[in-house]
């Protein structure tokens, strides 16, 4: 003889009437995408940042300019640098700072190249590094990319 227990996690009082019910959307629950190449992000289809309440979610930065043309060919610090400088901006944009960054991802073709010139992180990041990923990669999106930063952050109140 067998019998089930069935258990809710819902606590929500159904007796009331739905438009009591309903969850309010509140203007932080709708989606502040920002596009910092917009020609190239609508060709390549993706948005370069997202903001919902105070979480700032930020596509991988690479170094090129607005047409799409890679900036440092075969320079891993000038690659880093002009993907920090893109990522400024788009903080910036959300009235951030890299202080507002919790996690970051580094992917990058070469990894040995990625370690000697890593320390000029220690200027970006004057207070706390985030937490983060390293990773290398075989390639990235376009032949002759070096690397490539993702990063999320939270917008102080």
């Amino acid at each position: 003889m067998g019998f089930s227990i069935l258990v809710s996690c819902n606590s929500v009082d159904t007796s009331k009437a739905p438009a009591e019910n309903a969850v309010a959307t509140t203007q932080s629950d709708t989606p502040e995408y920002f596009n910092l190449r917009p020609k190239l992000e609508k060709e390549y289809g993706y948005s370069h940042a997202v903001k919902m309440g105070d979480e700032i979610i930020i596509s991988g930065a690479v170094s090129m300019n607005d047409s799409g043309i890679i900036i440092g060919a075969g320079n891993m610090e000038l690659q880093m640098k002009n993907c920090y400088s893109d990522l400024q901006k788009i903080l910036e944009h959300y009235g951030c700072s890299f202080d507002d960054v919790y996690a970051e991802n580094i992917y990058t073709t070469n990894m040995a190249d990625f370690i000697k010139v890593s320390g000029y992180r220690n200027s970006i990041y004057t207070k706390q590094f985030p937490t983060g990923t390293w990773l290398e990669v075989k390639g990235l999106a376009l032949q002759g990319q070096l690397i490539e930063i993702d990063m999320e952050a939270r917008k102080k109140k």
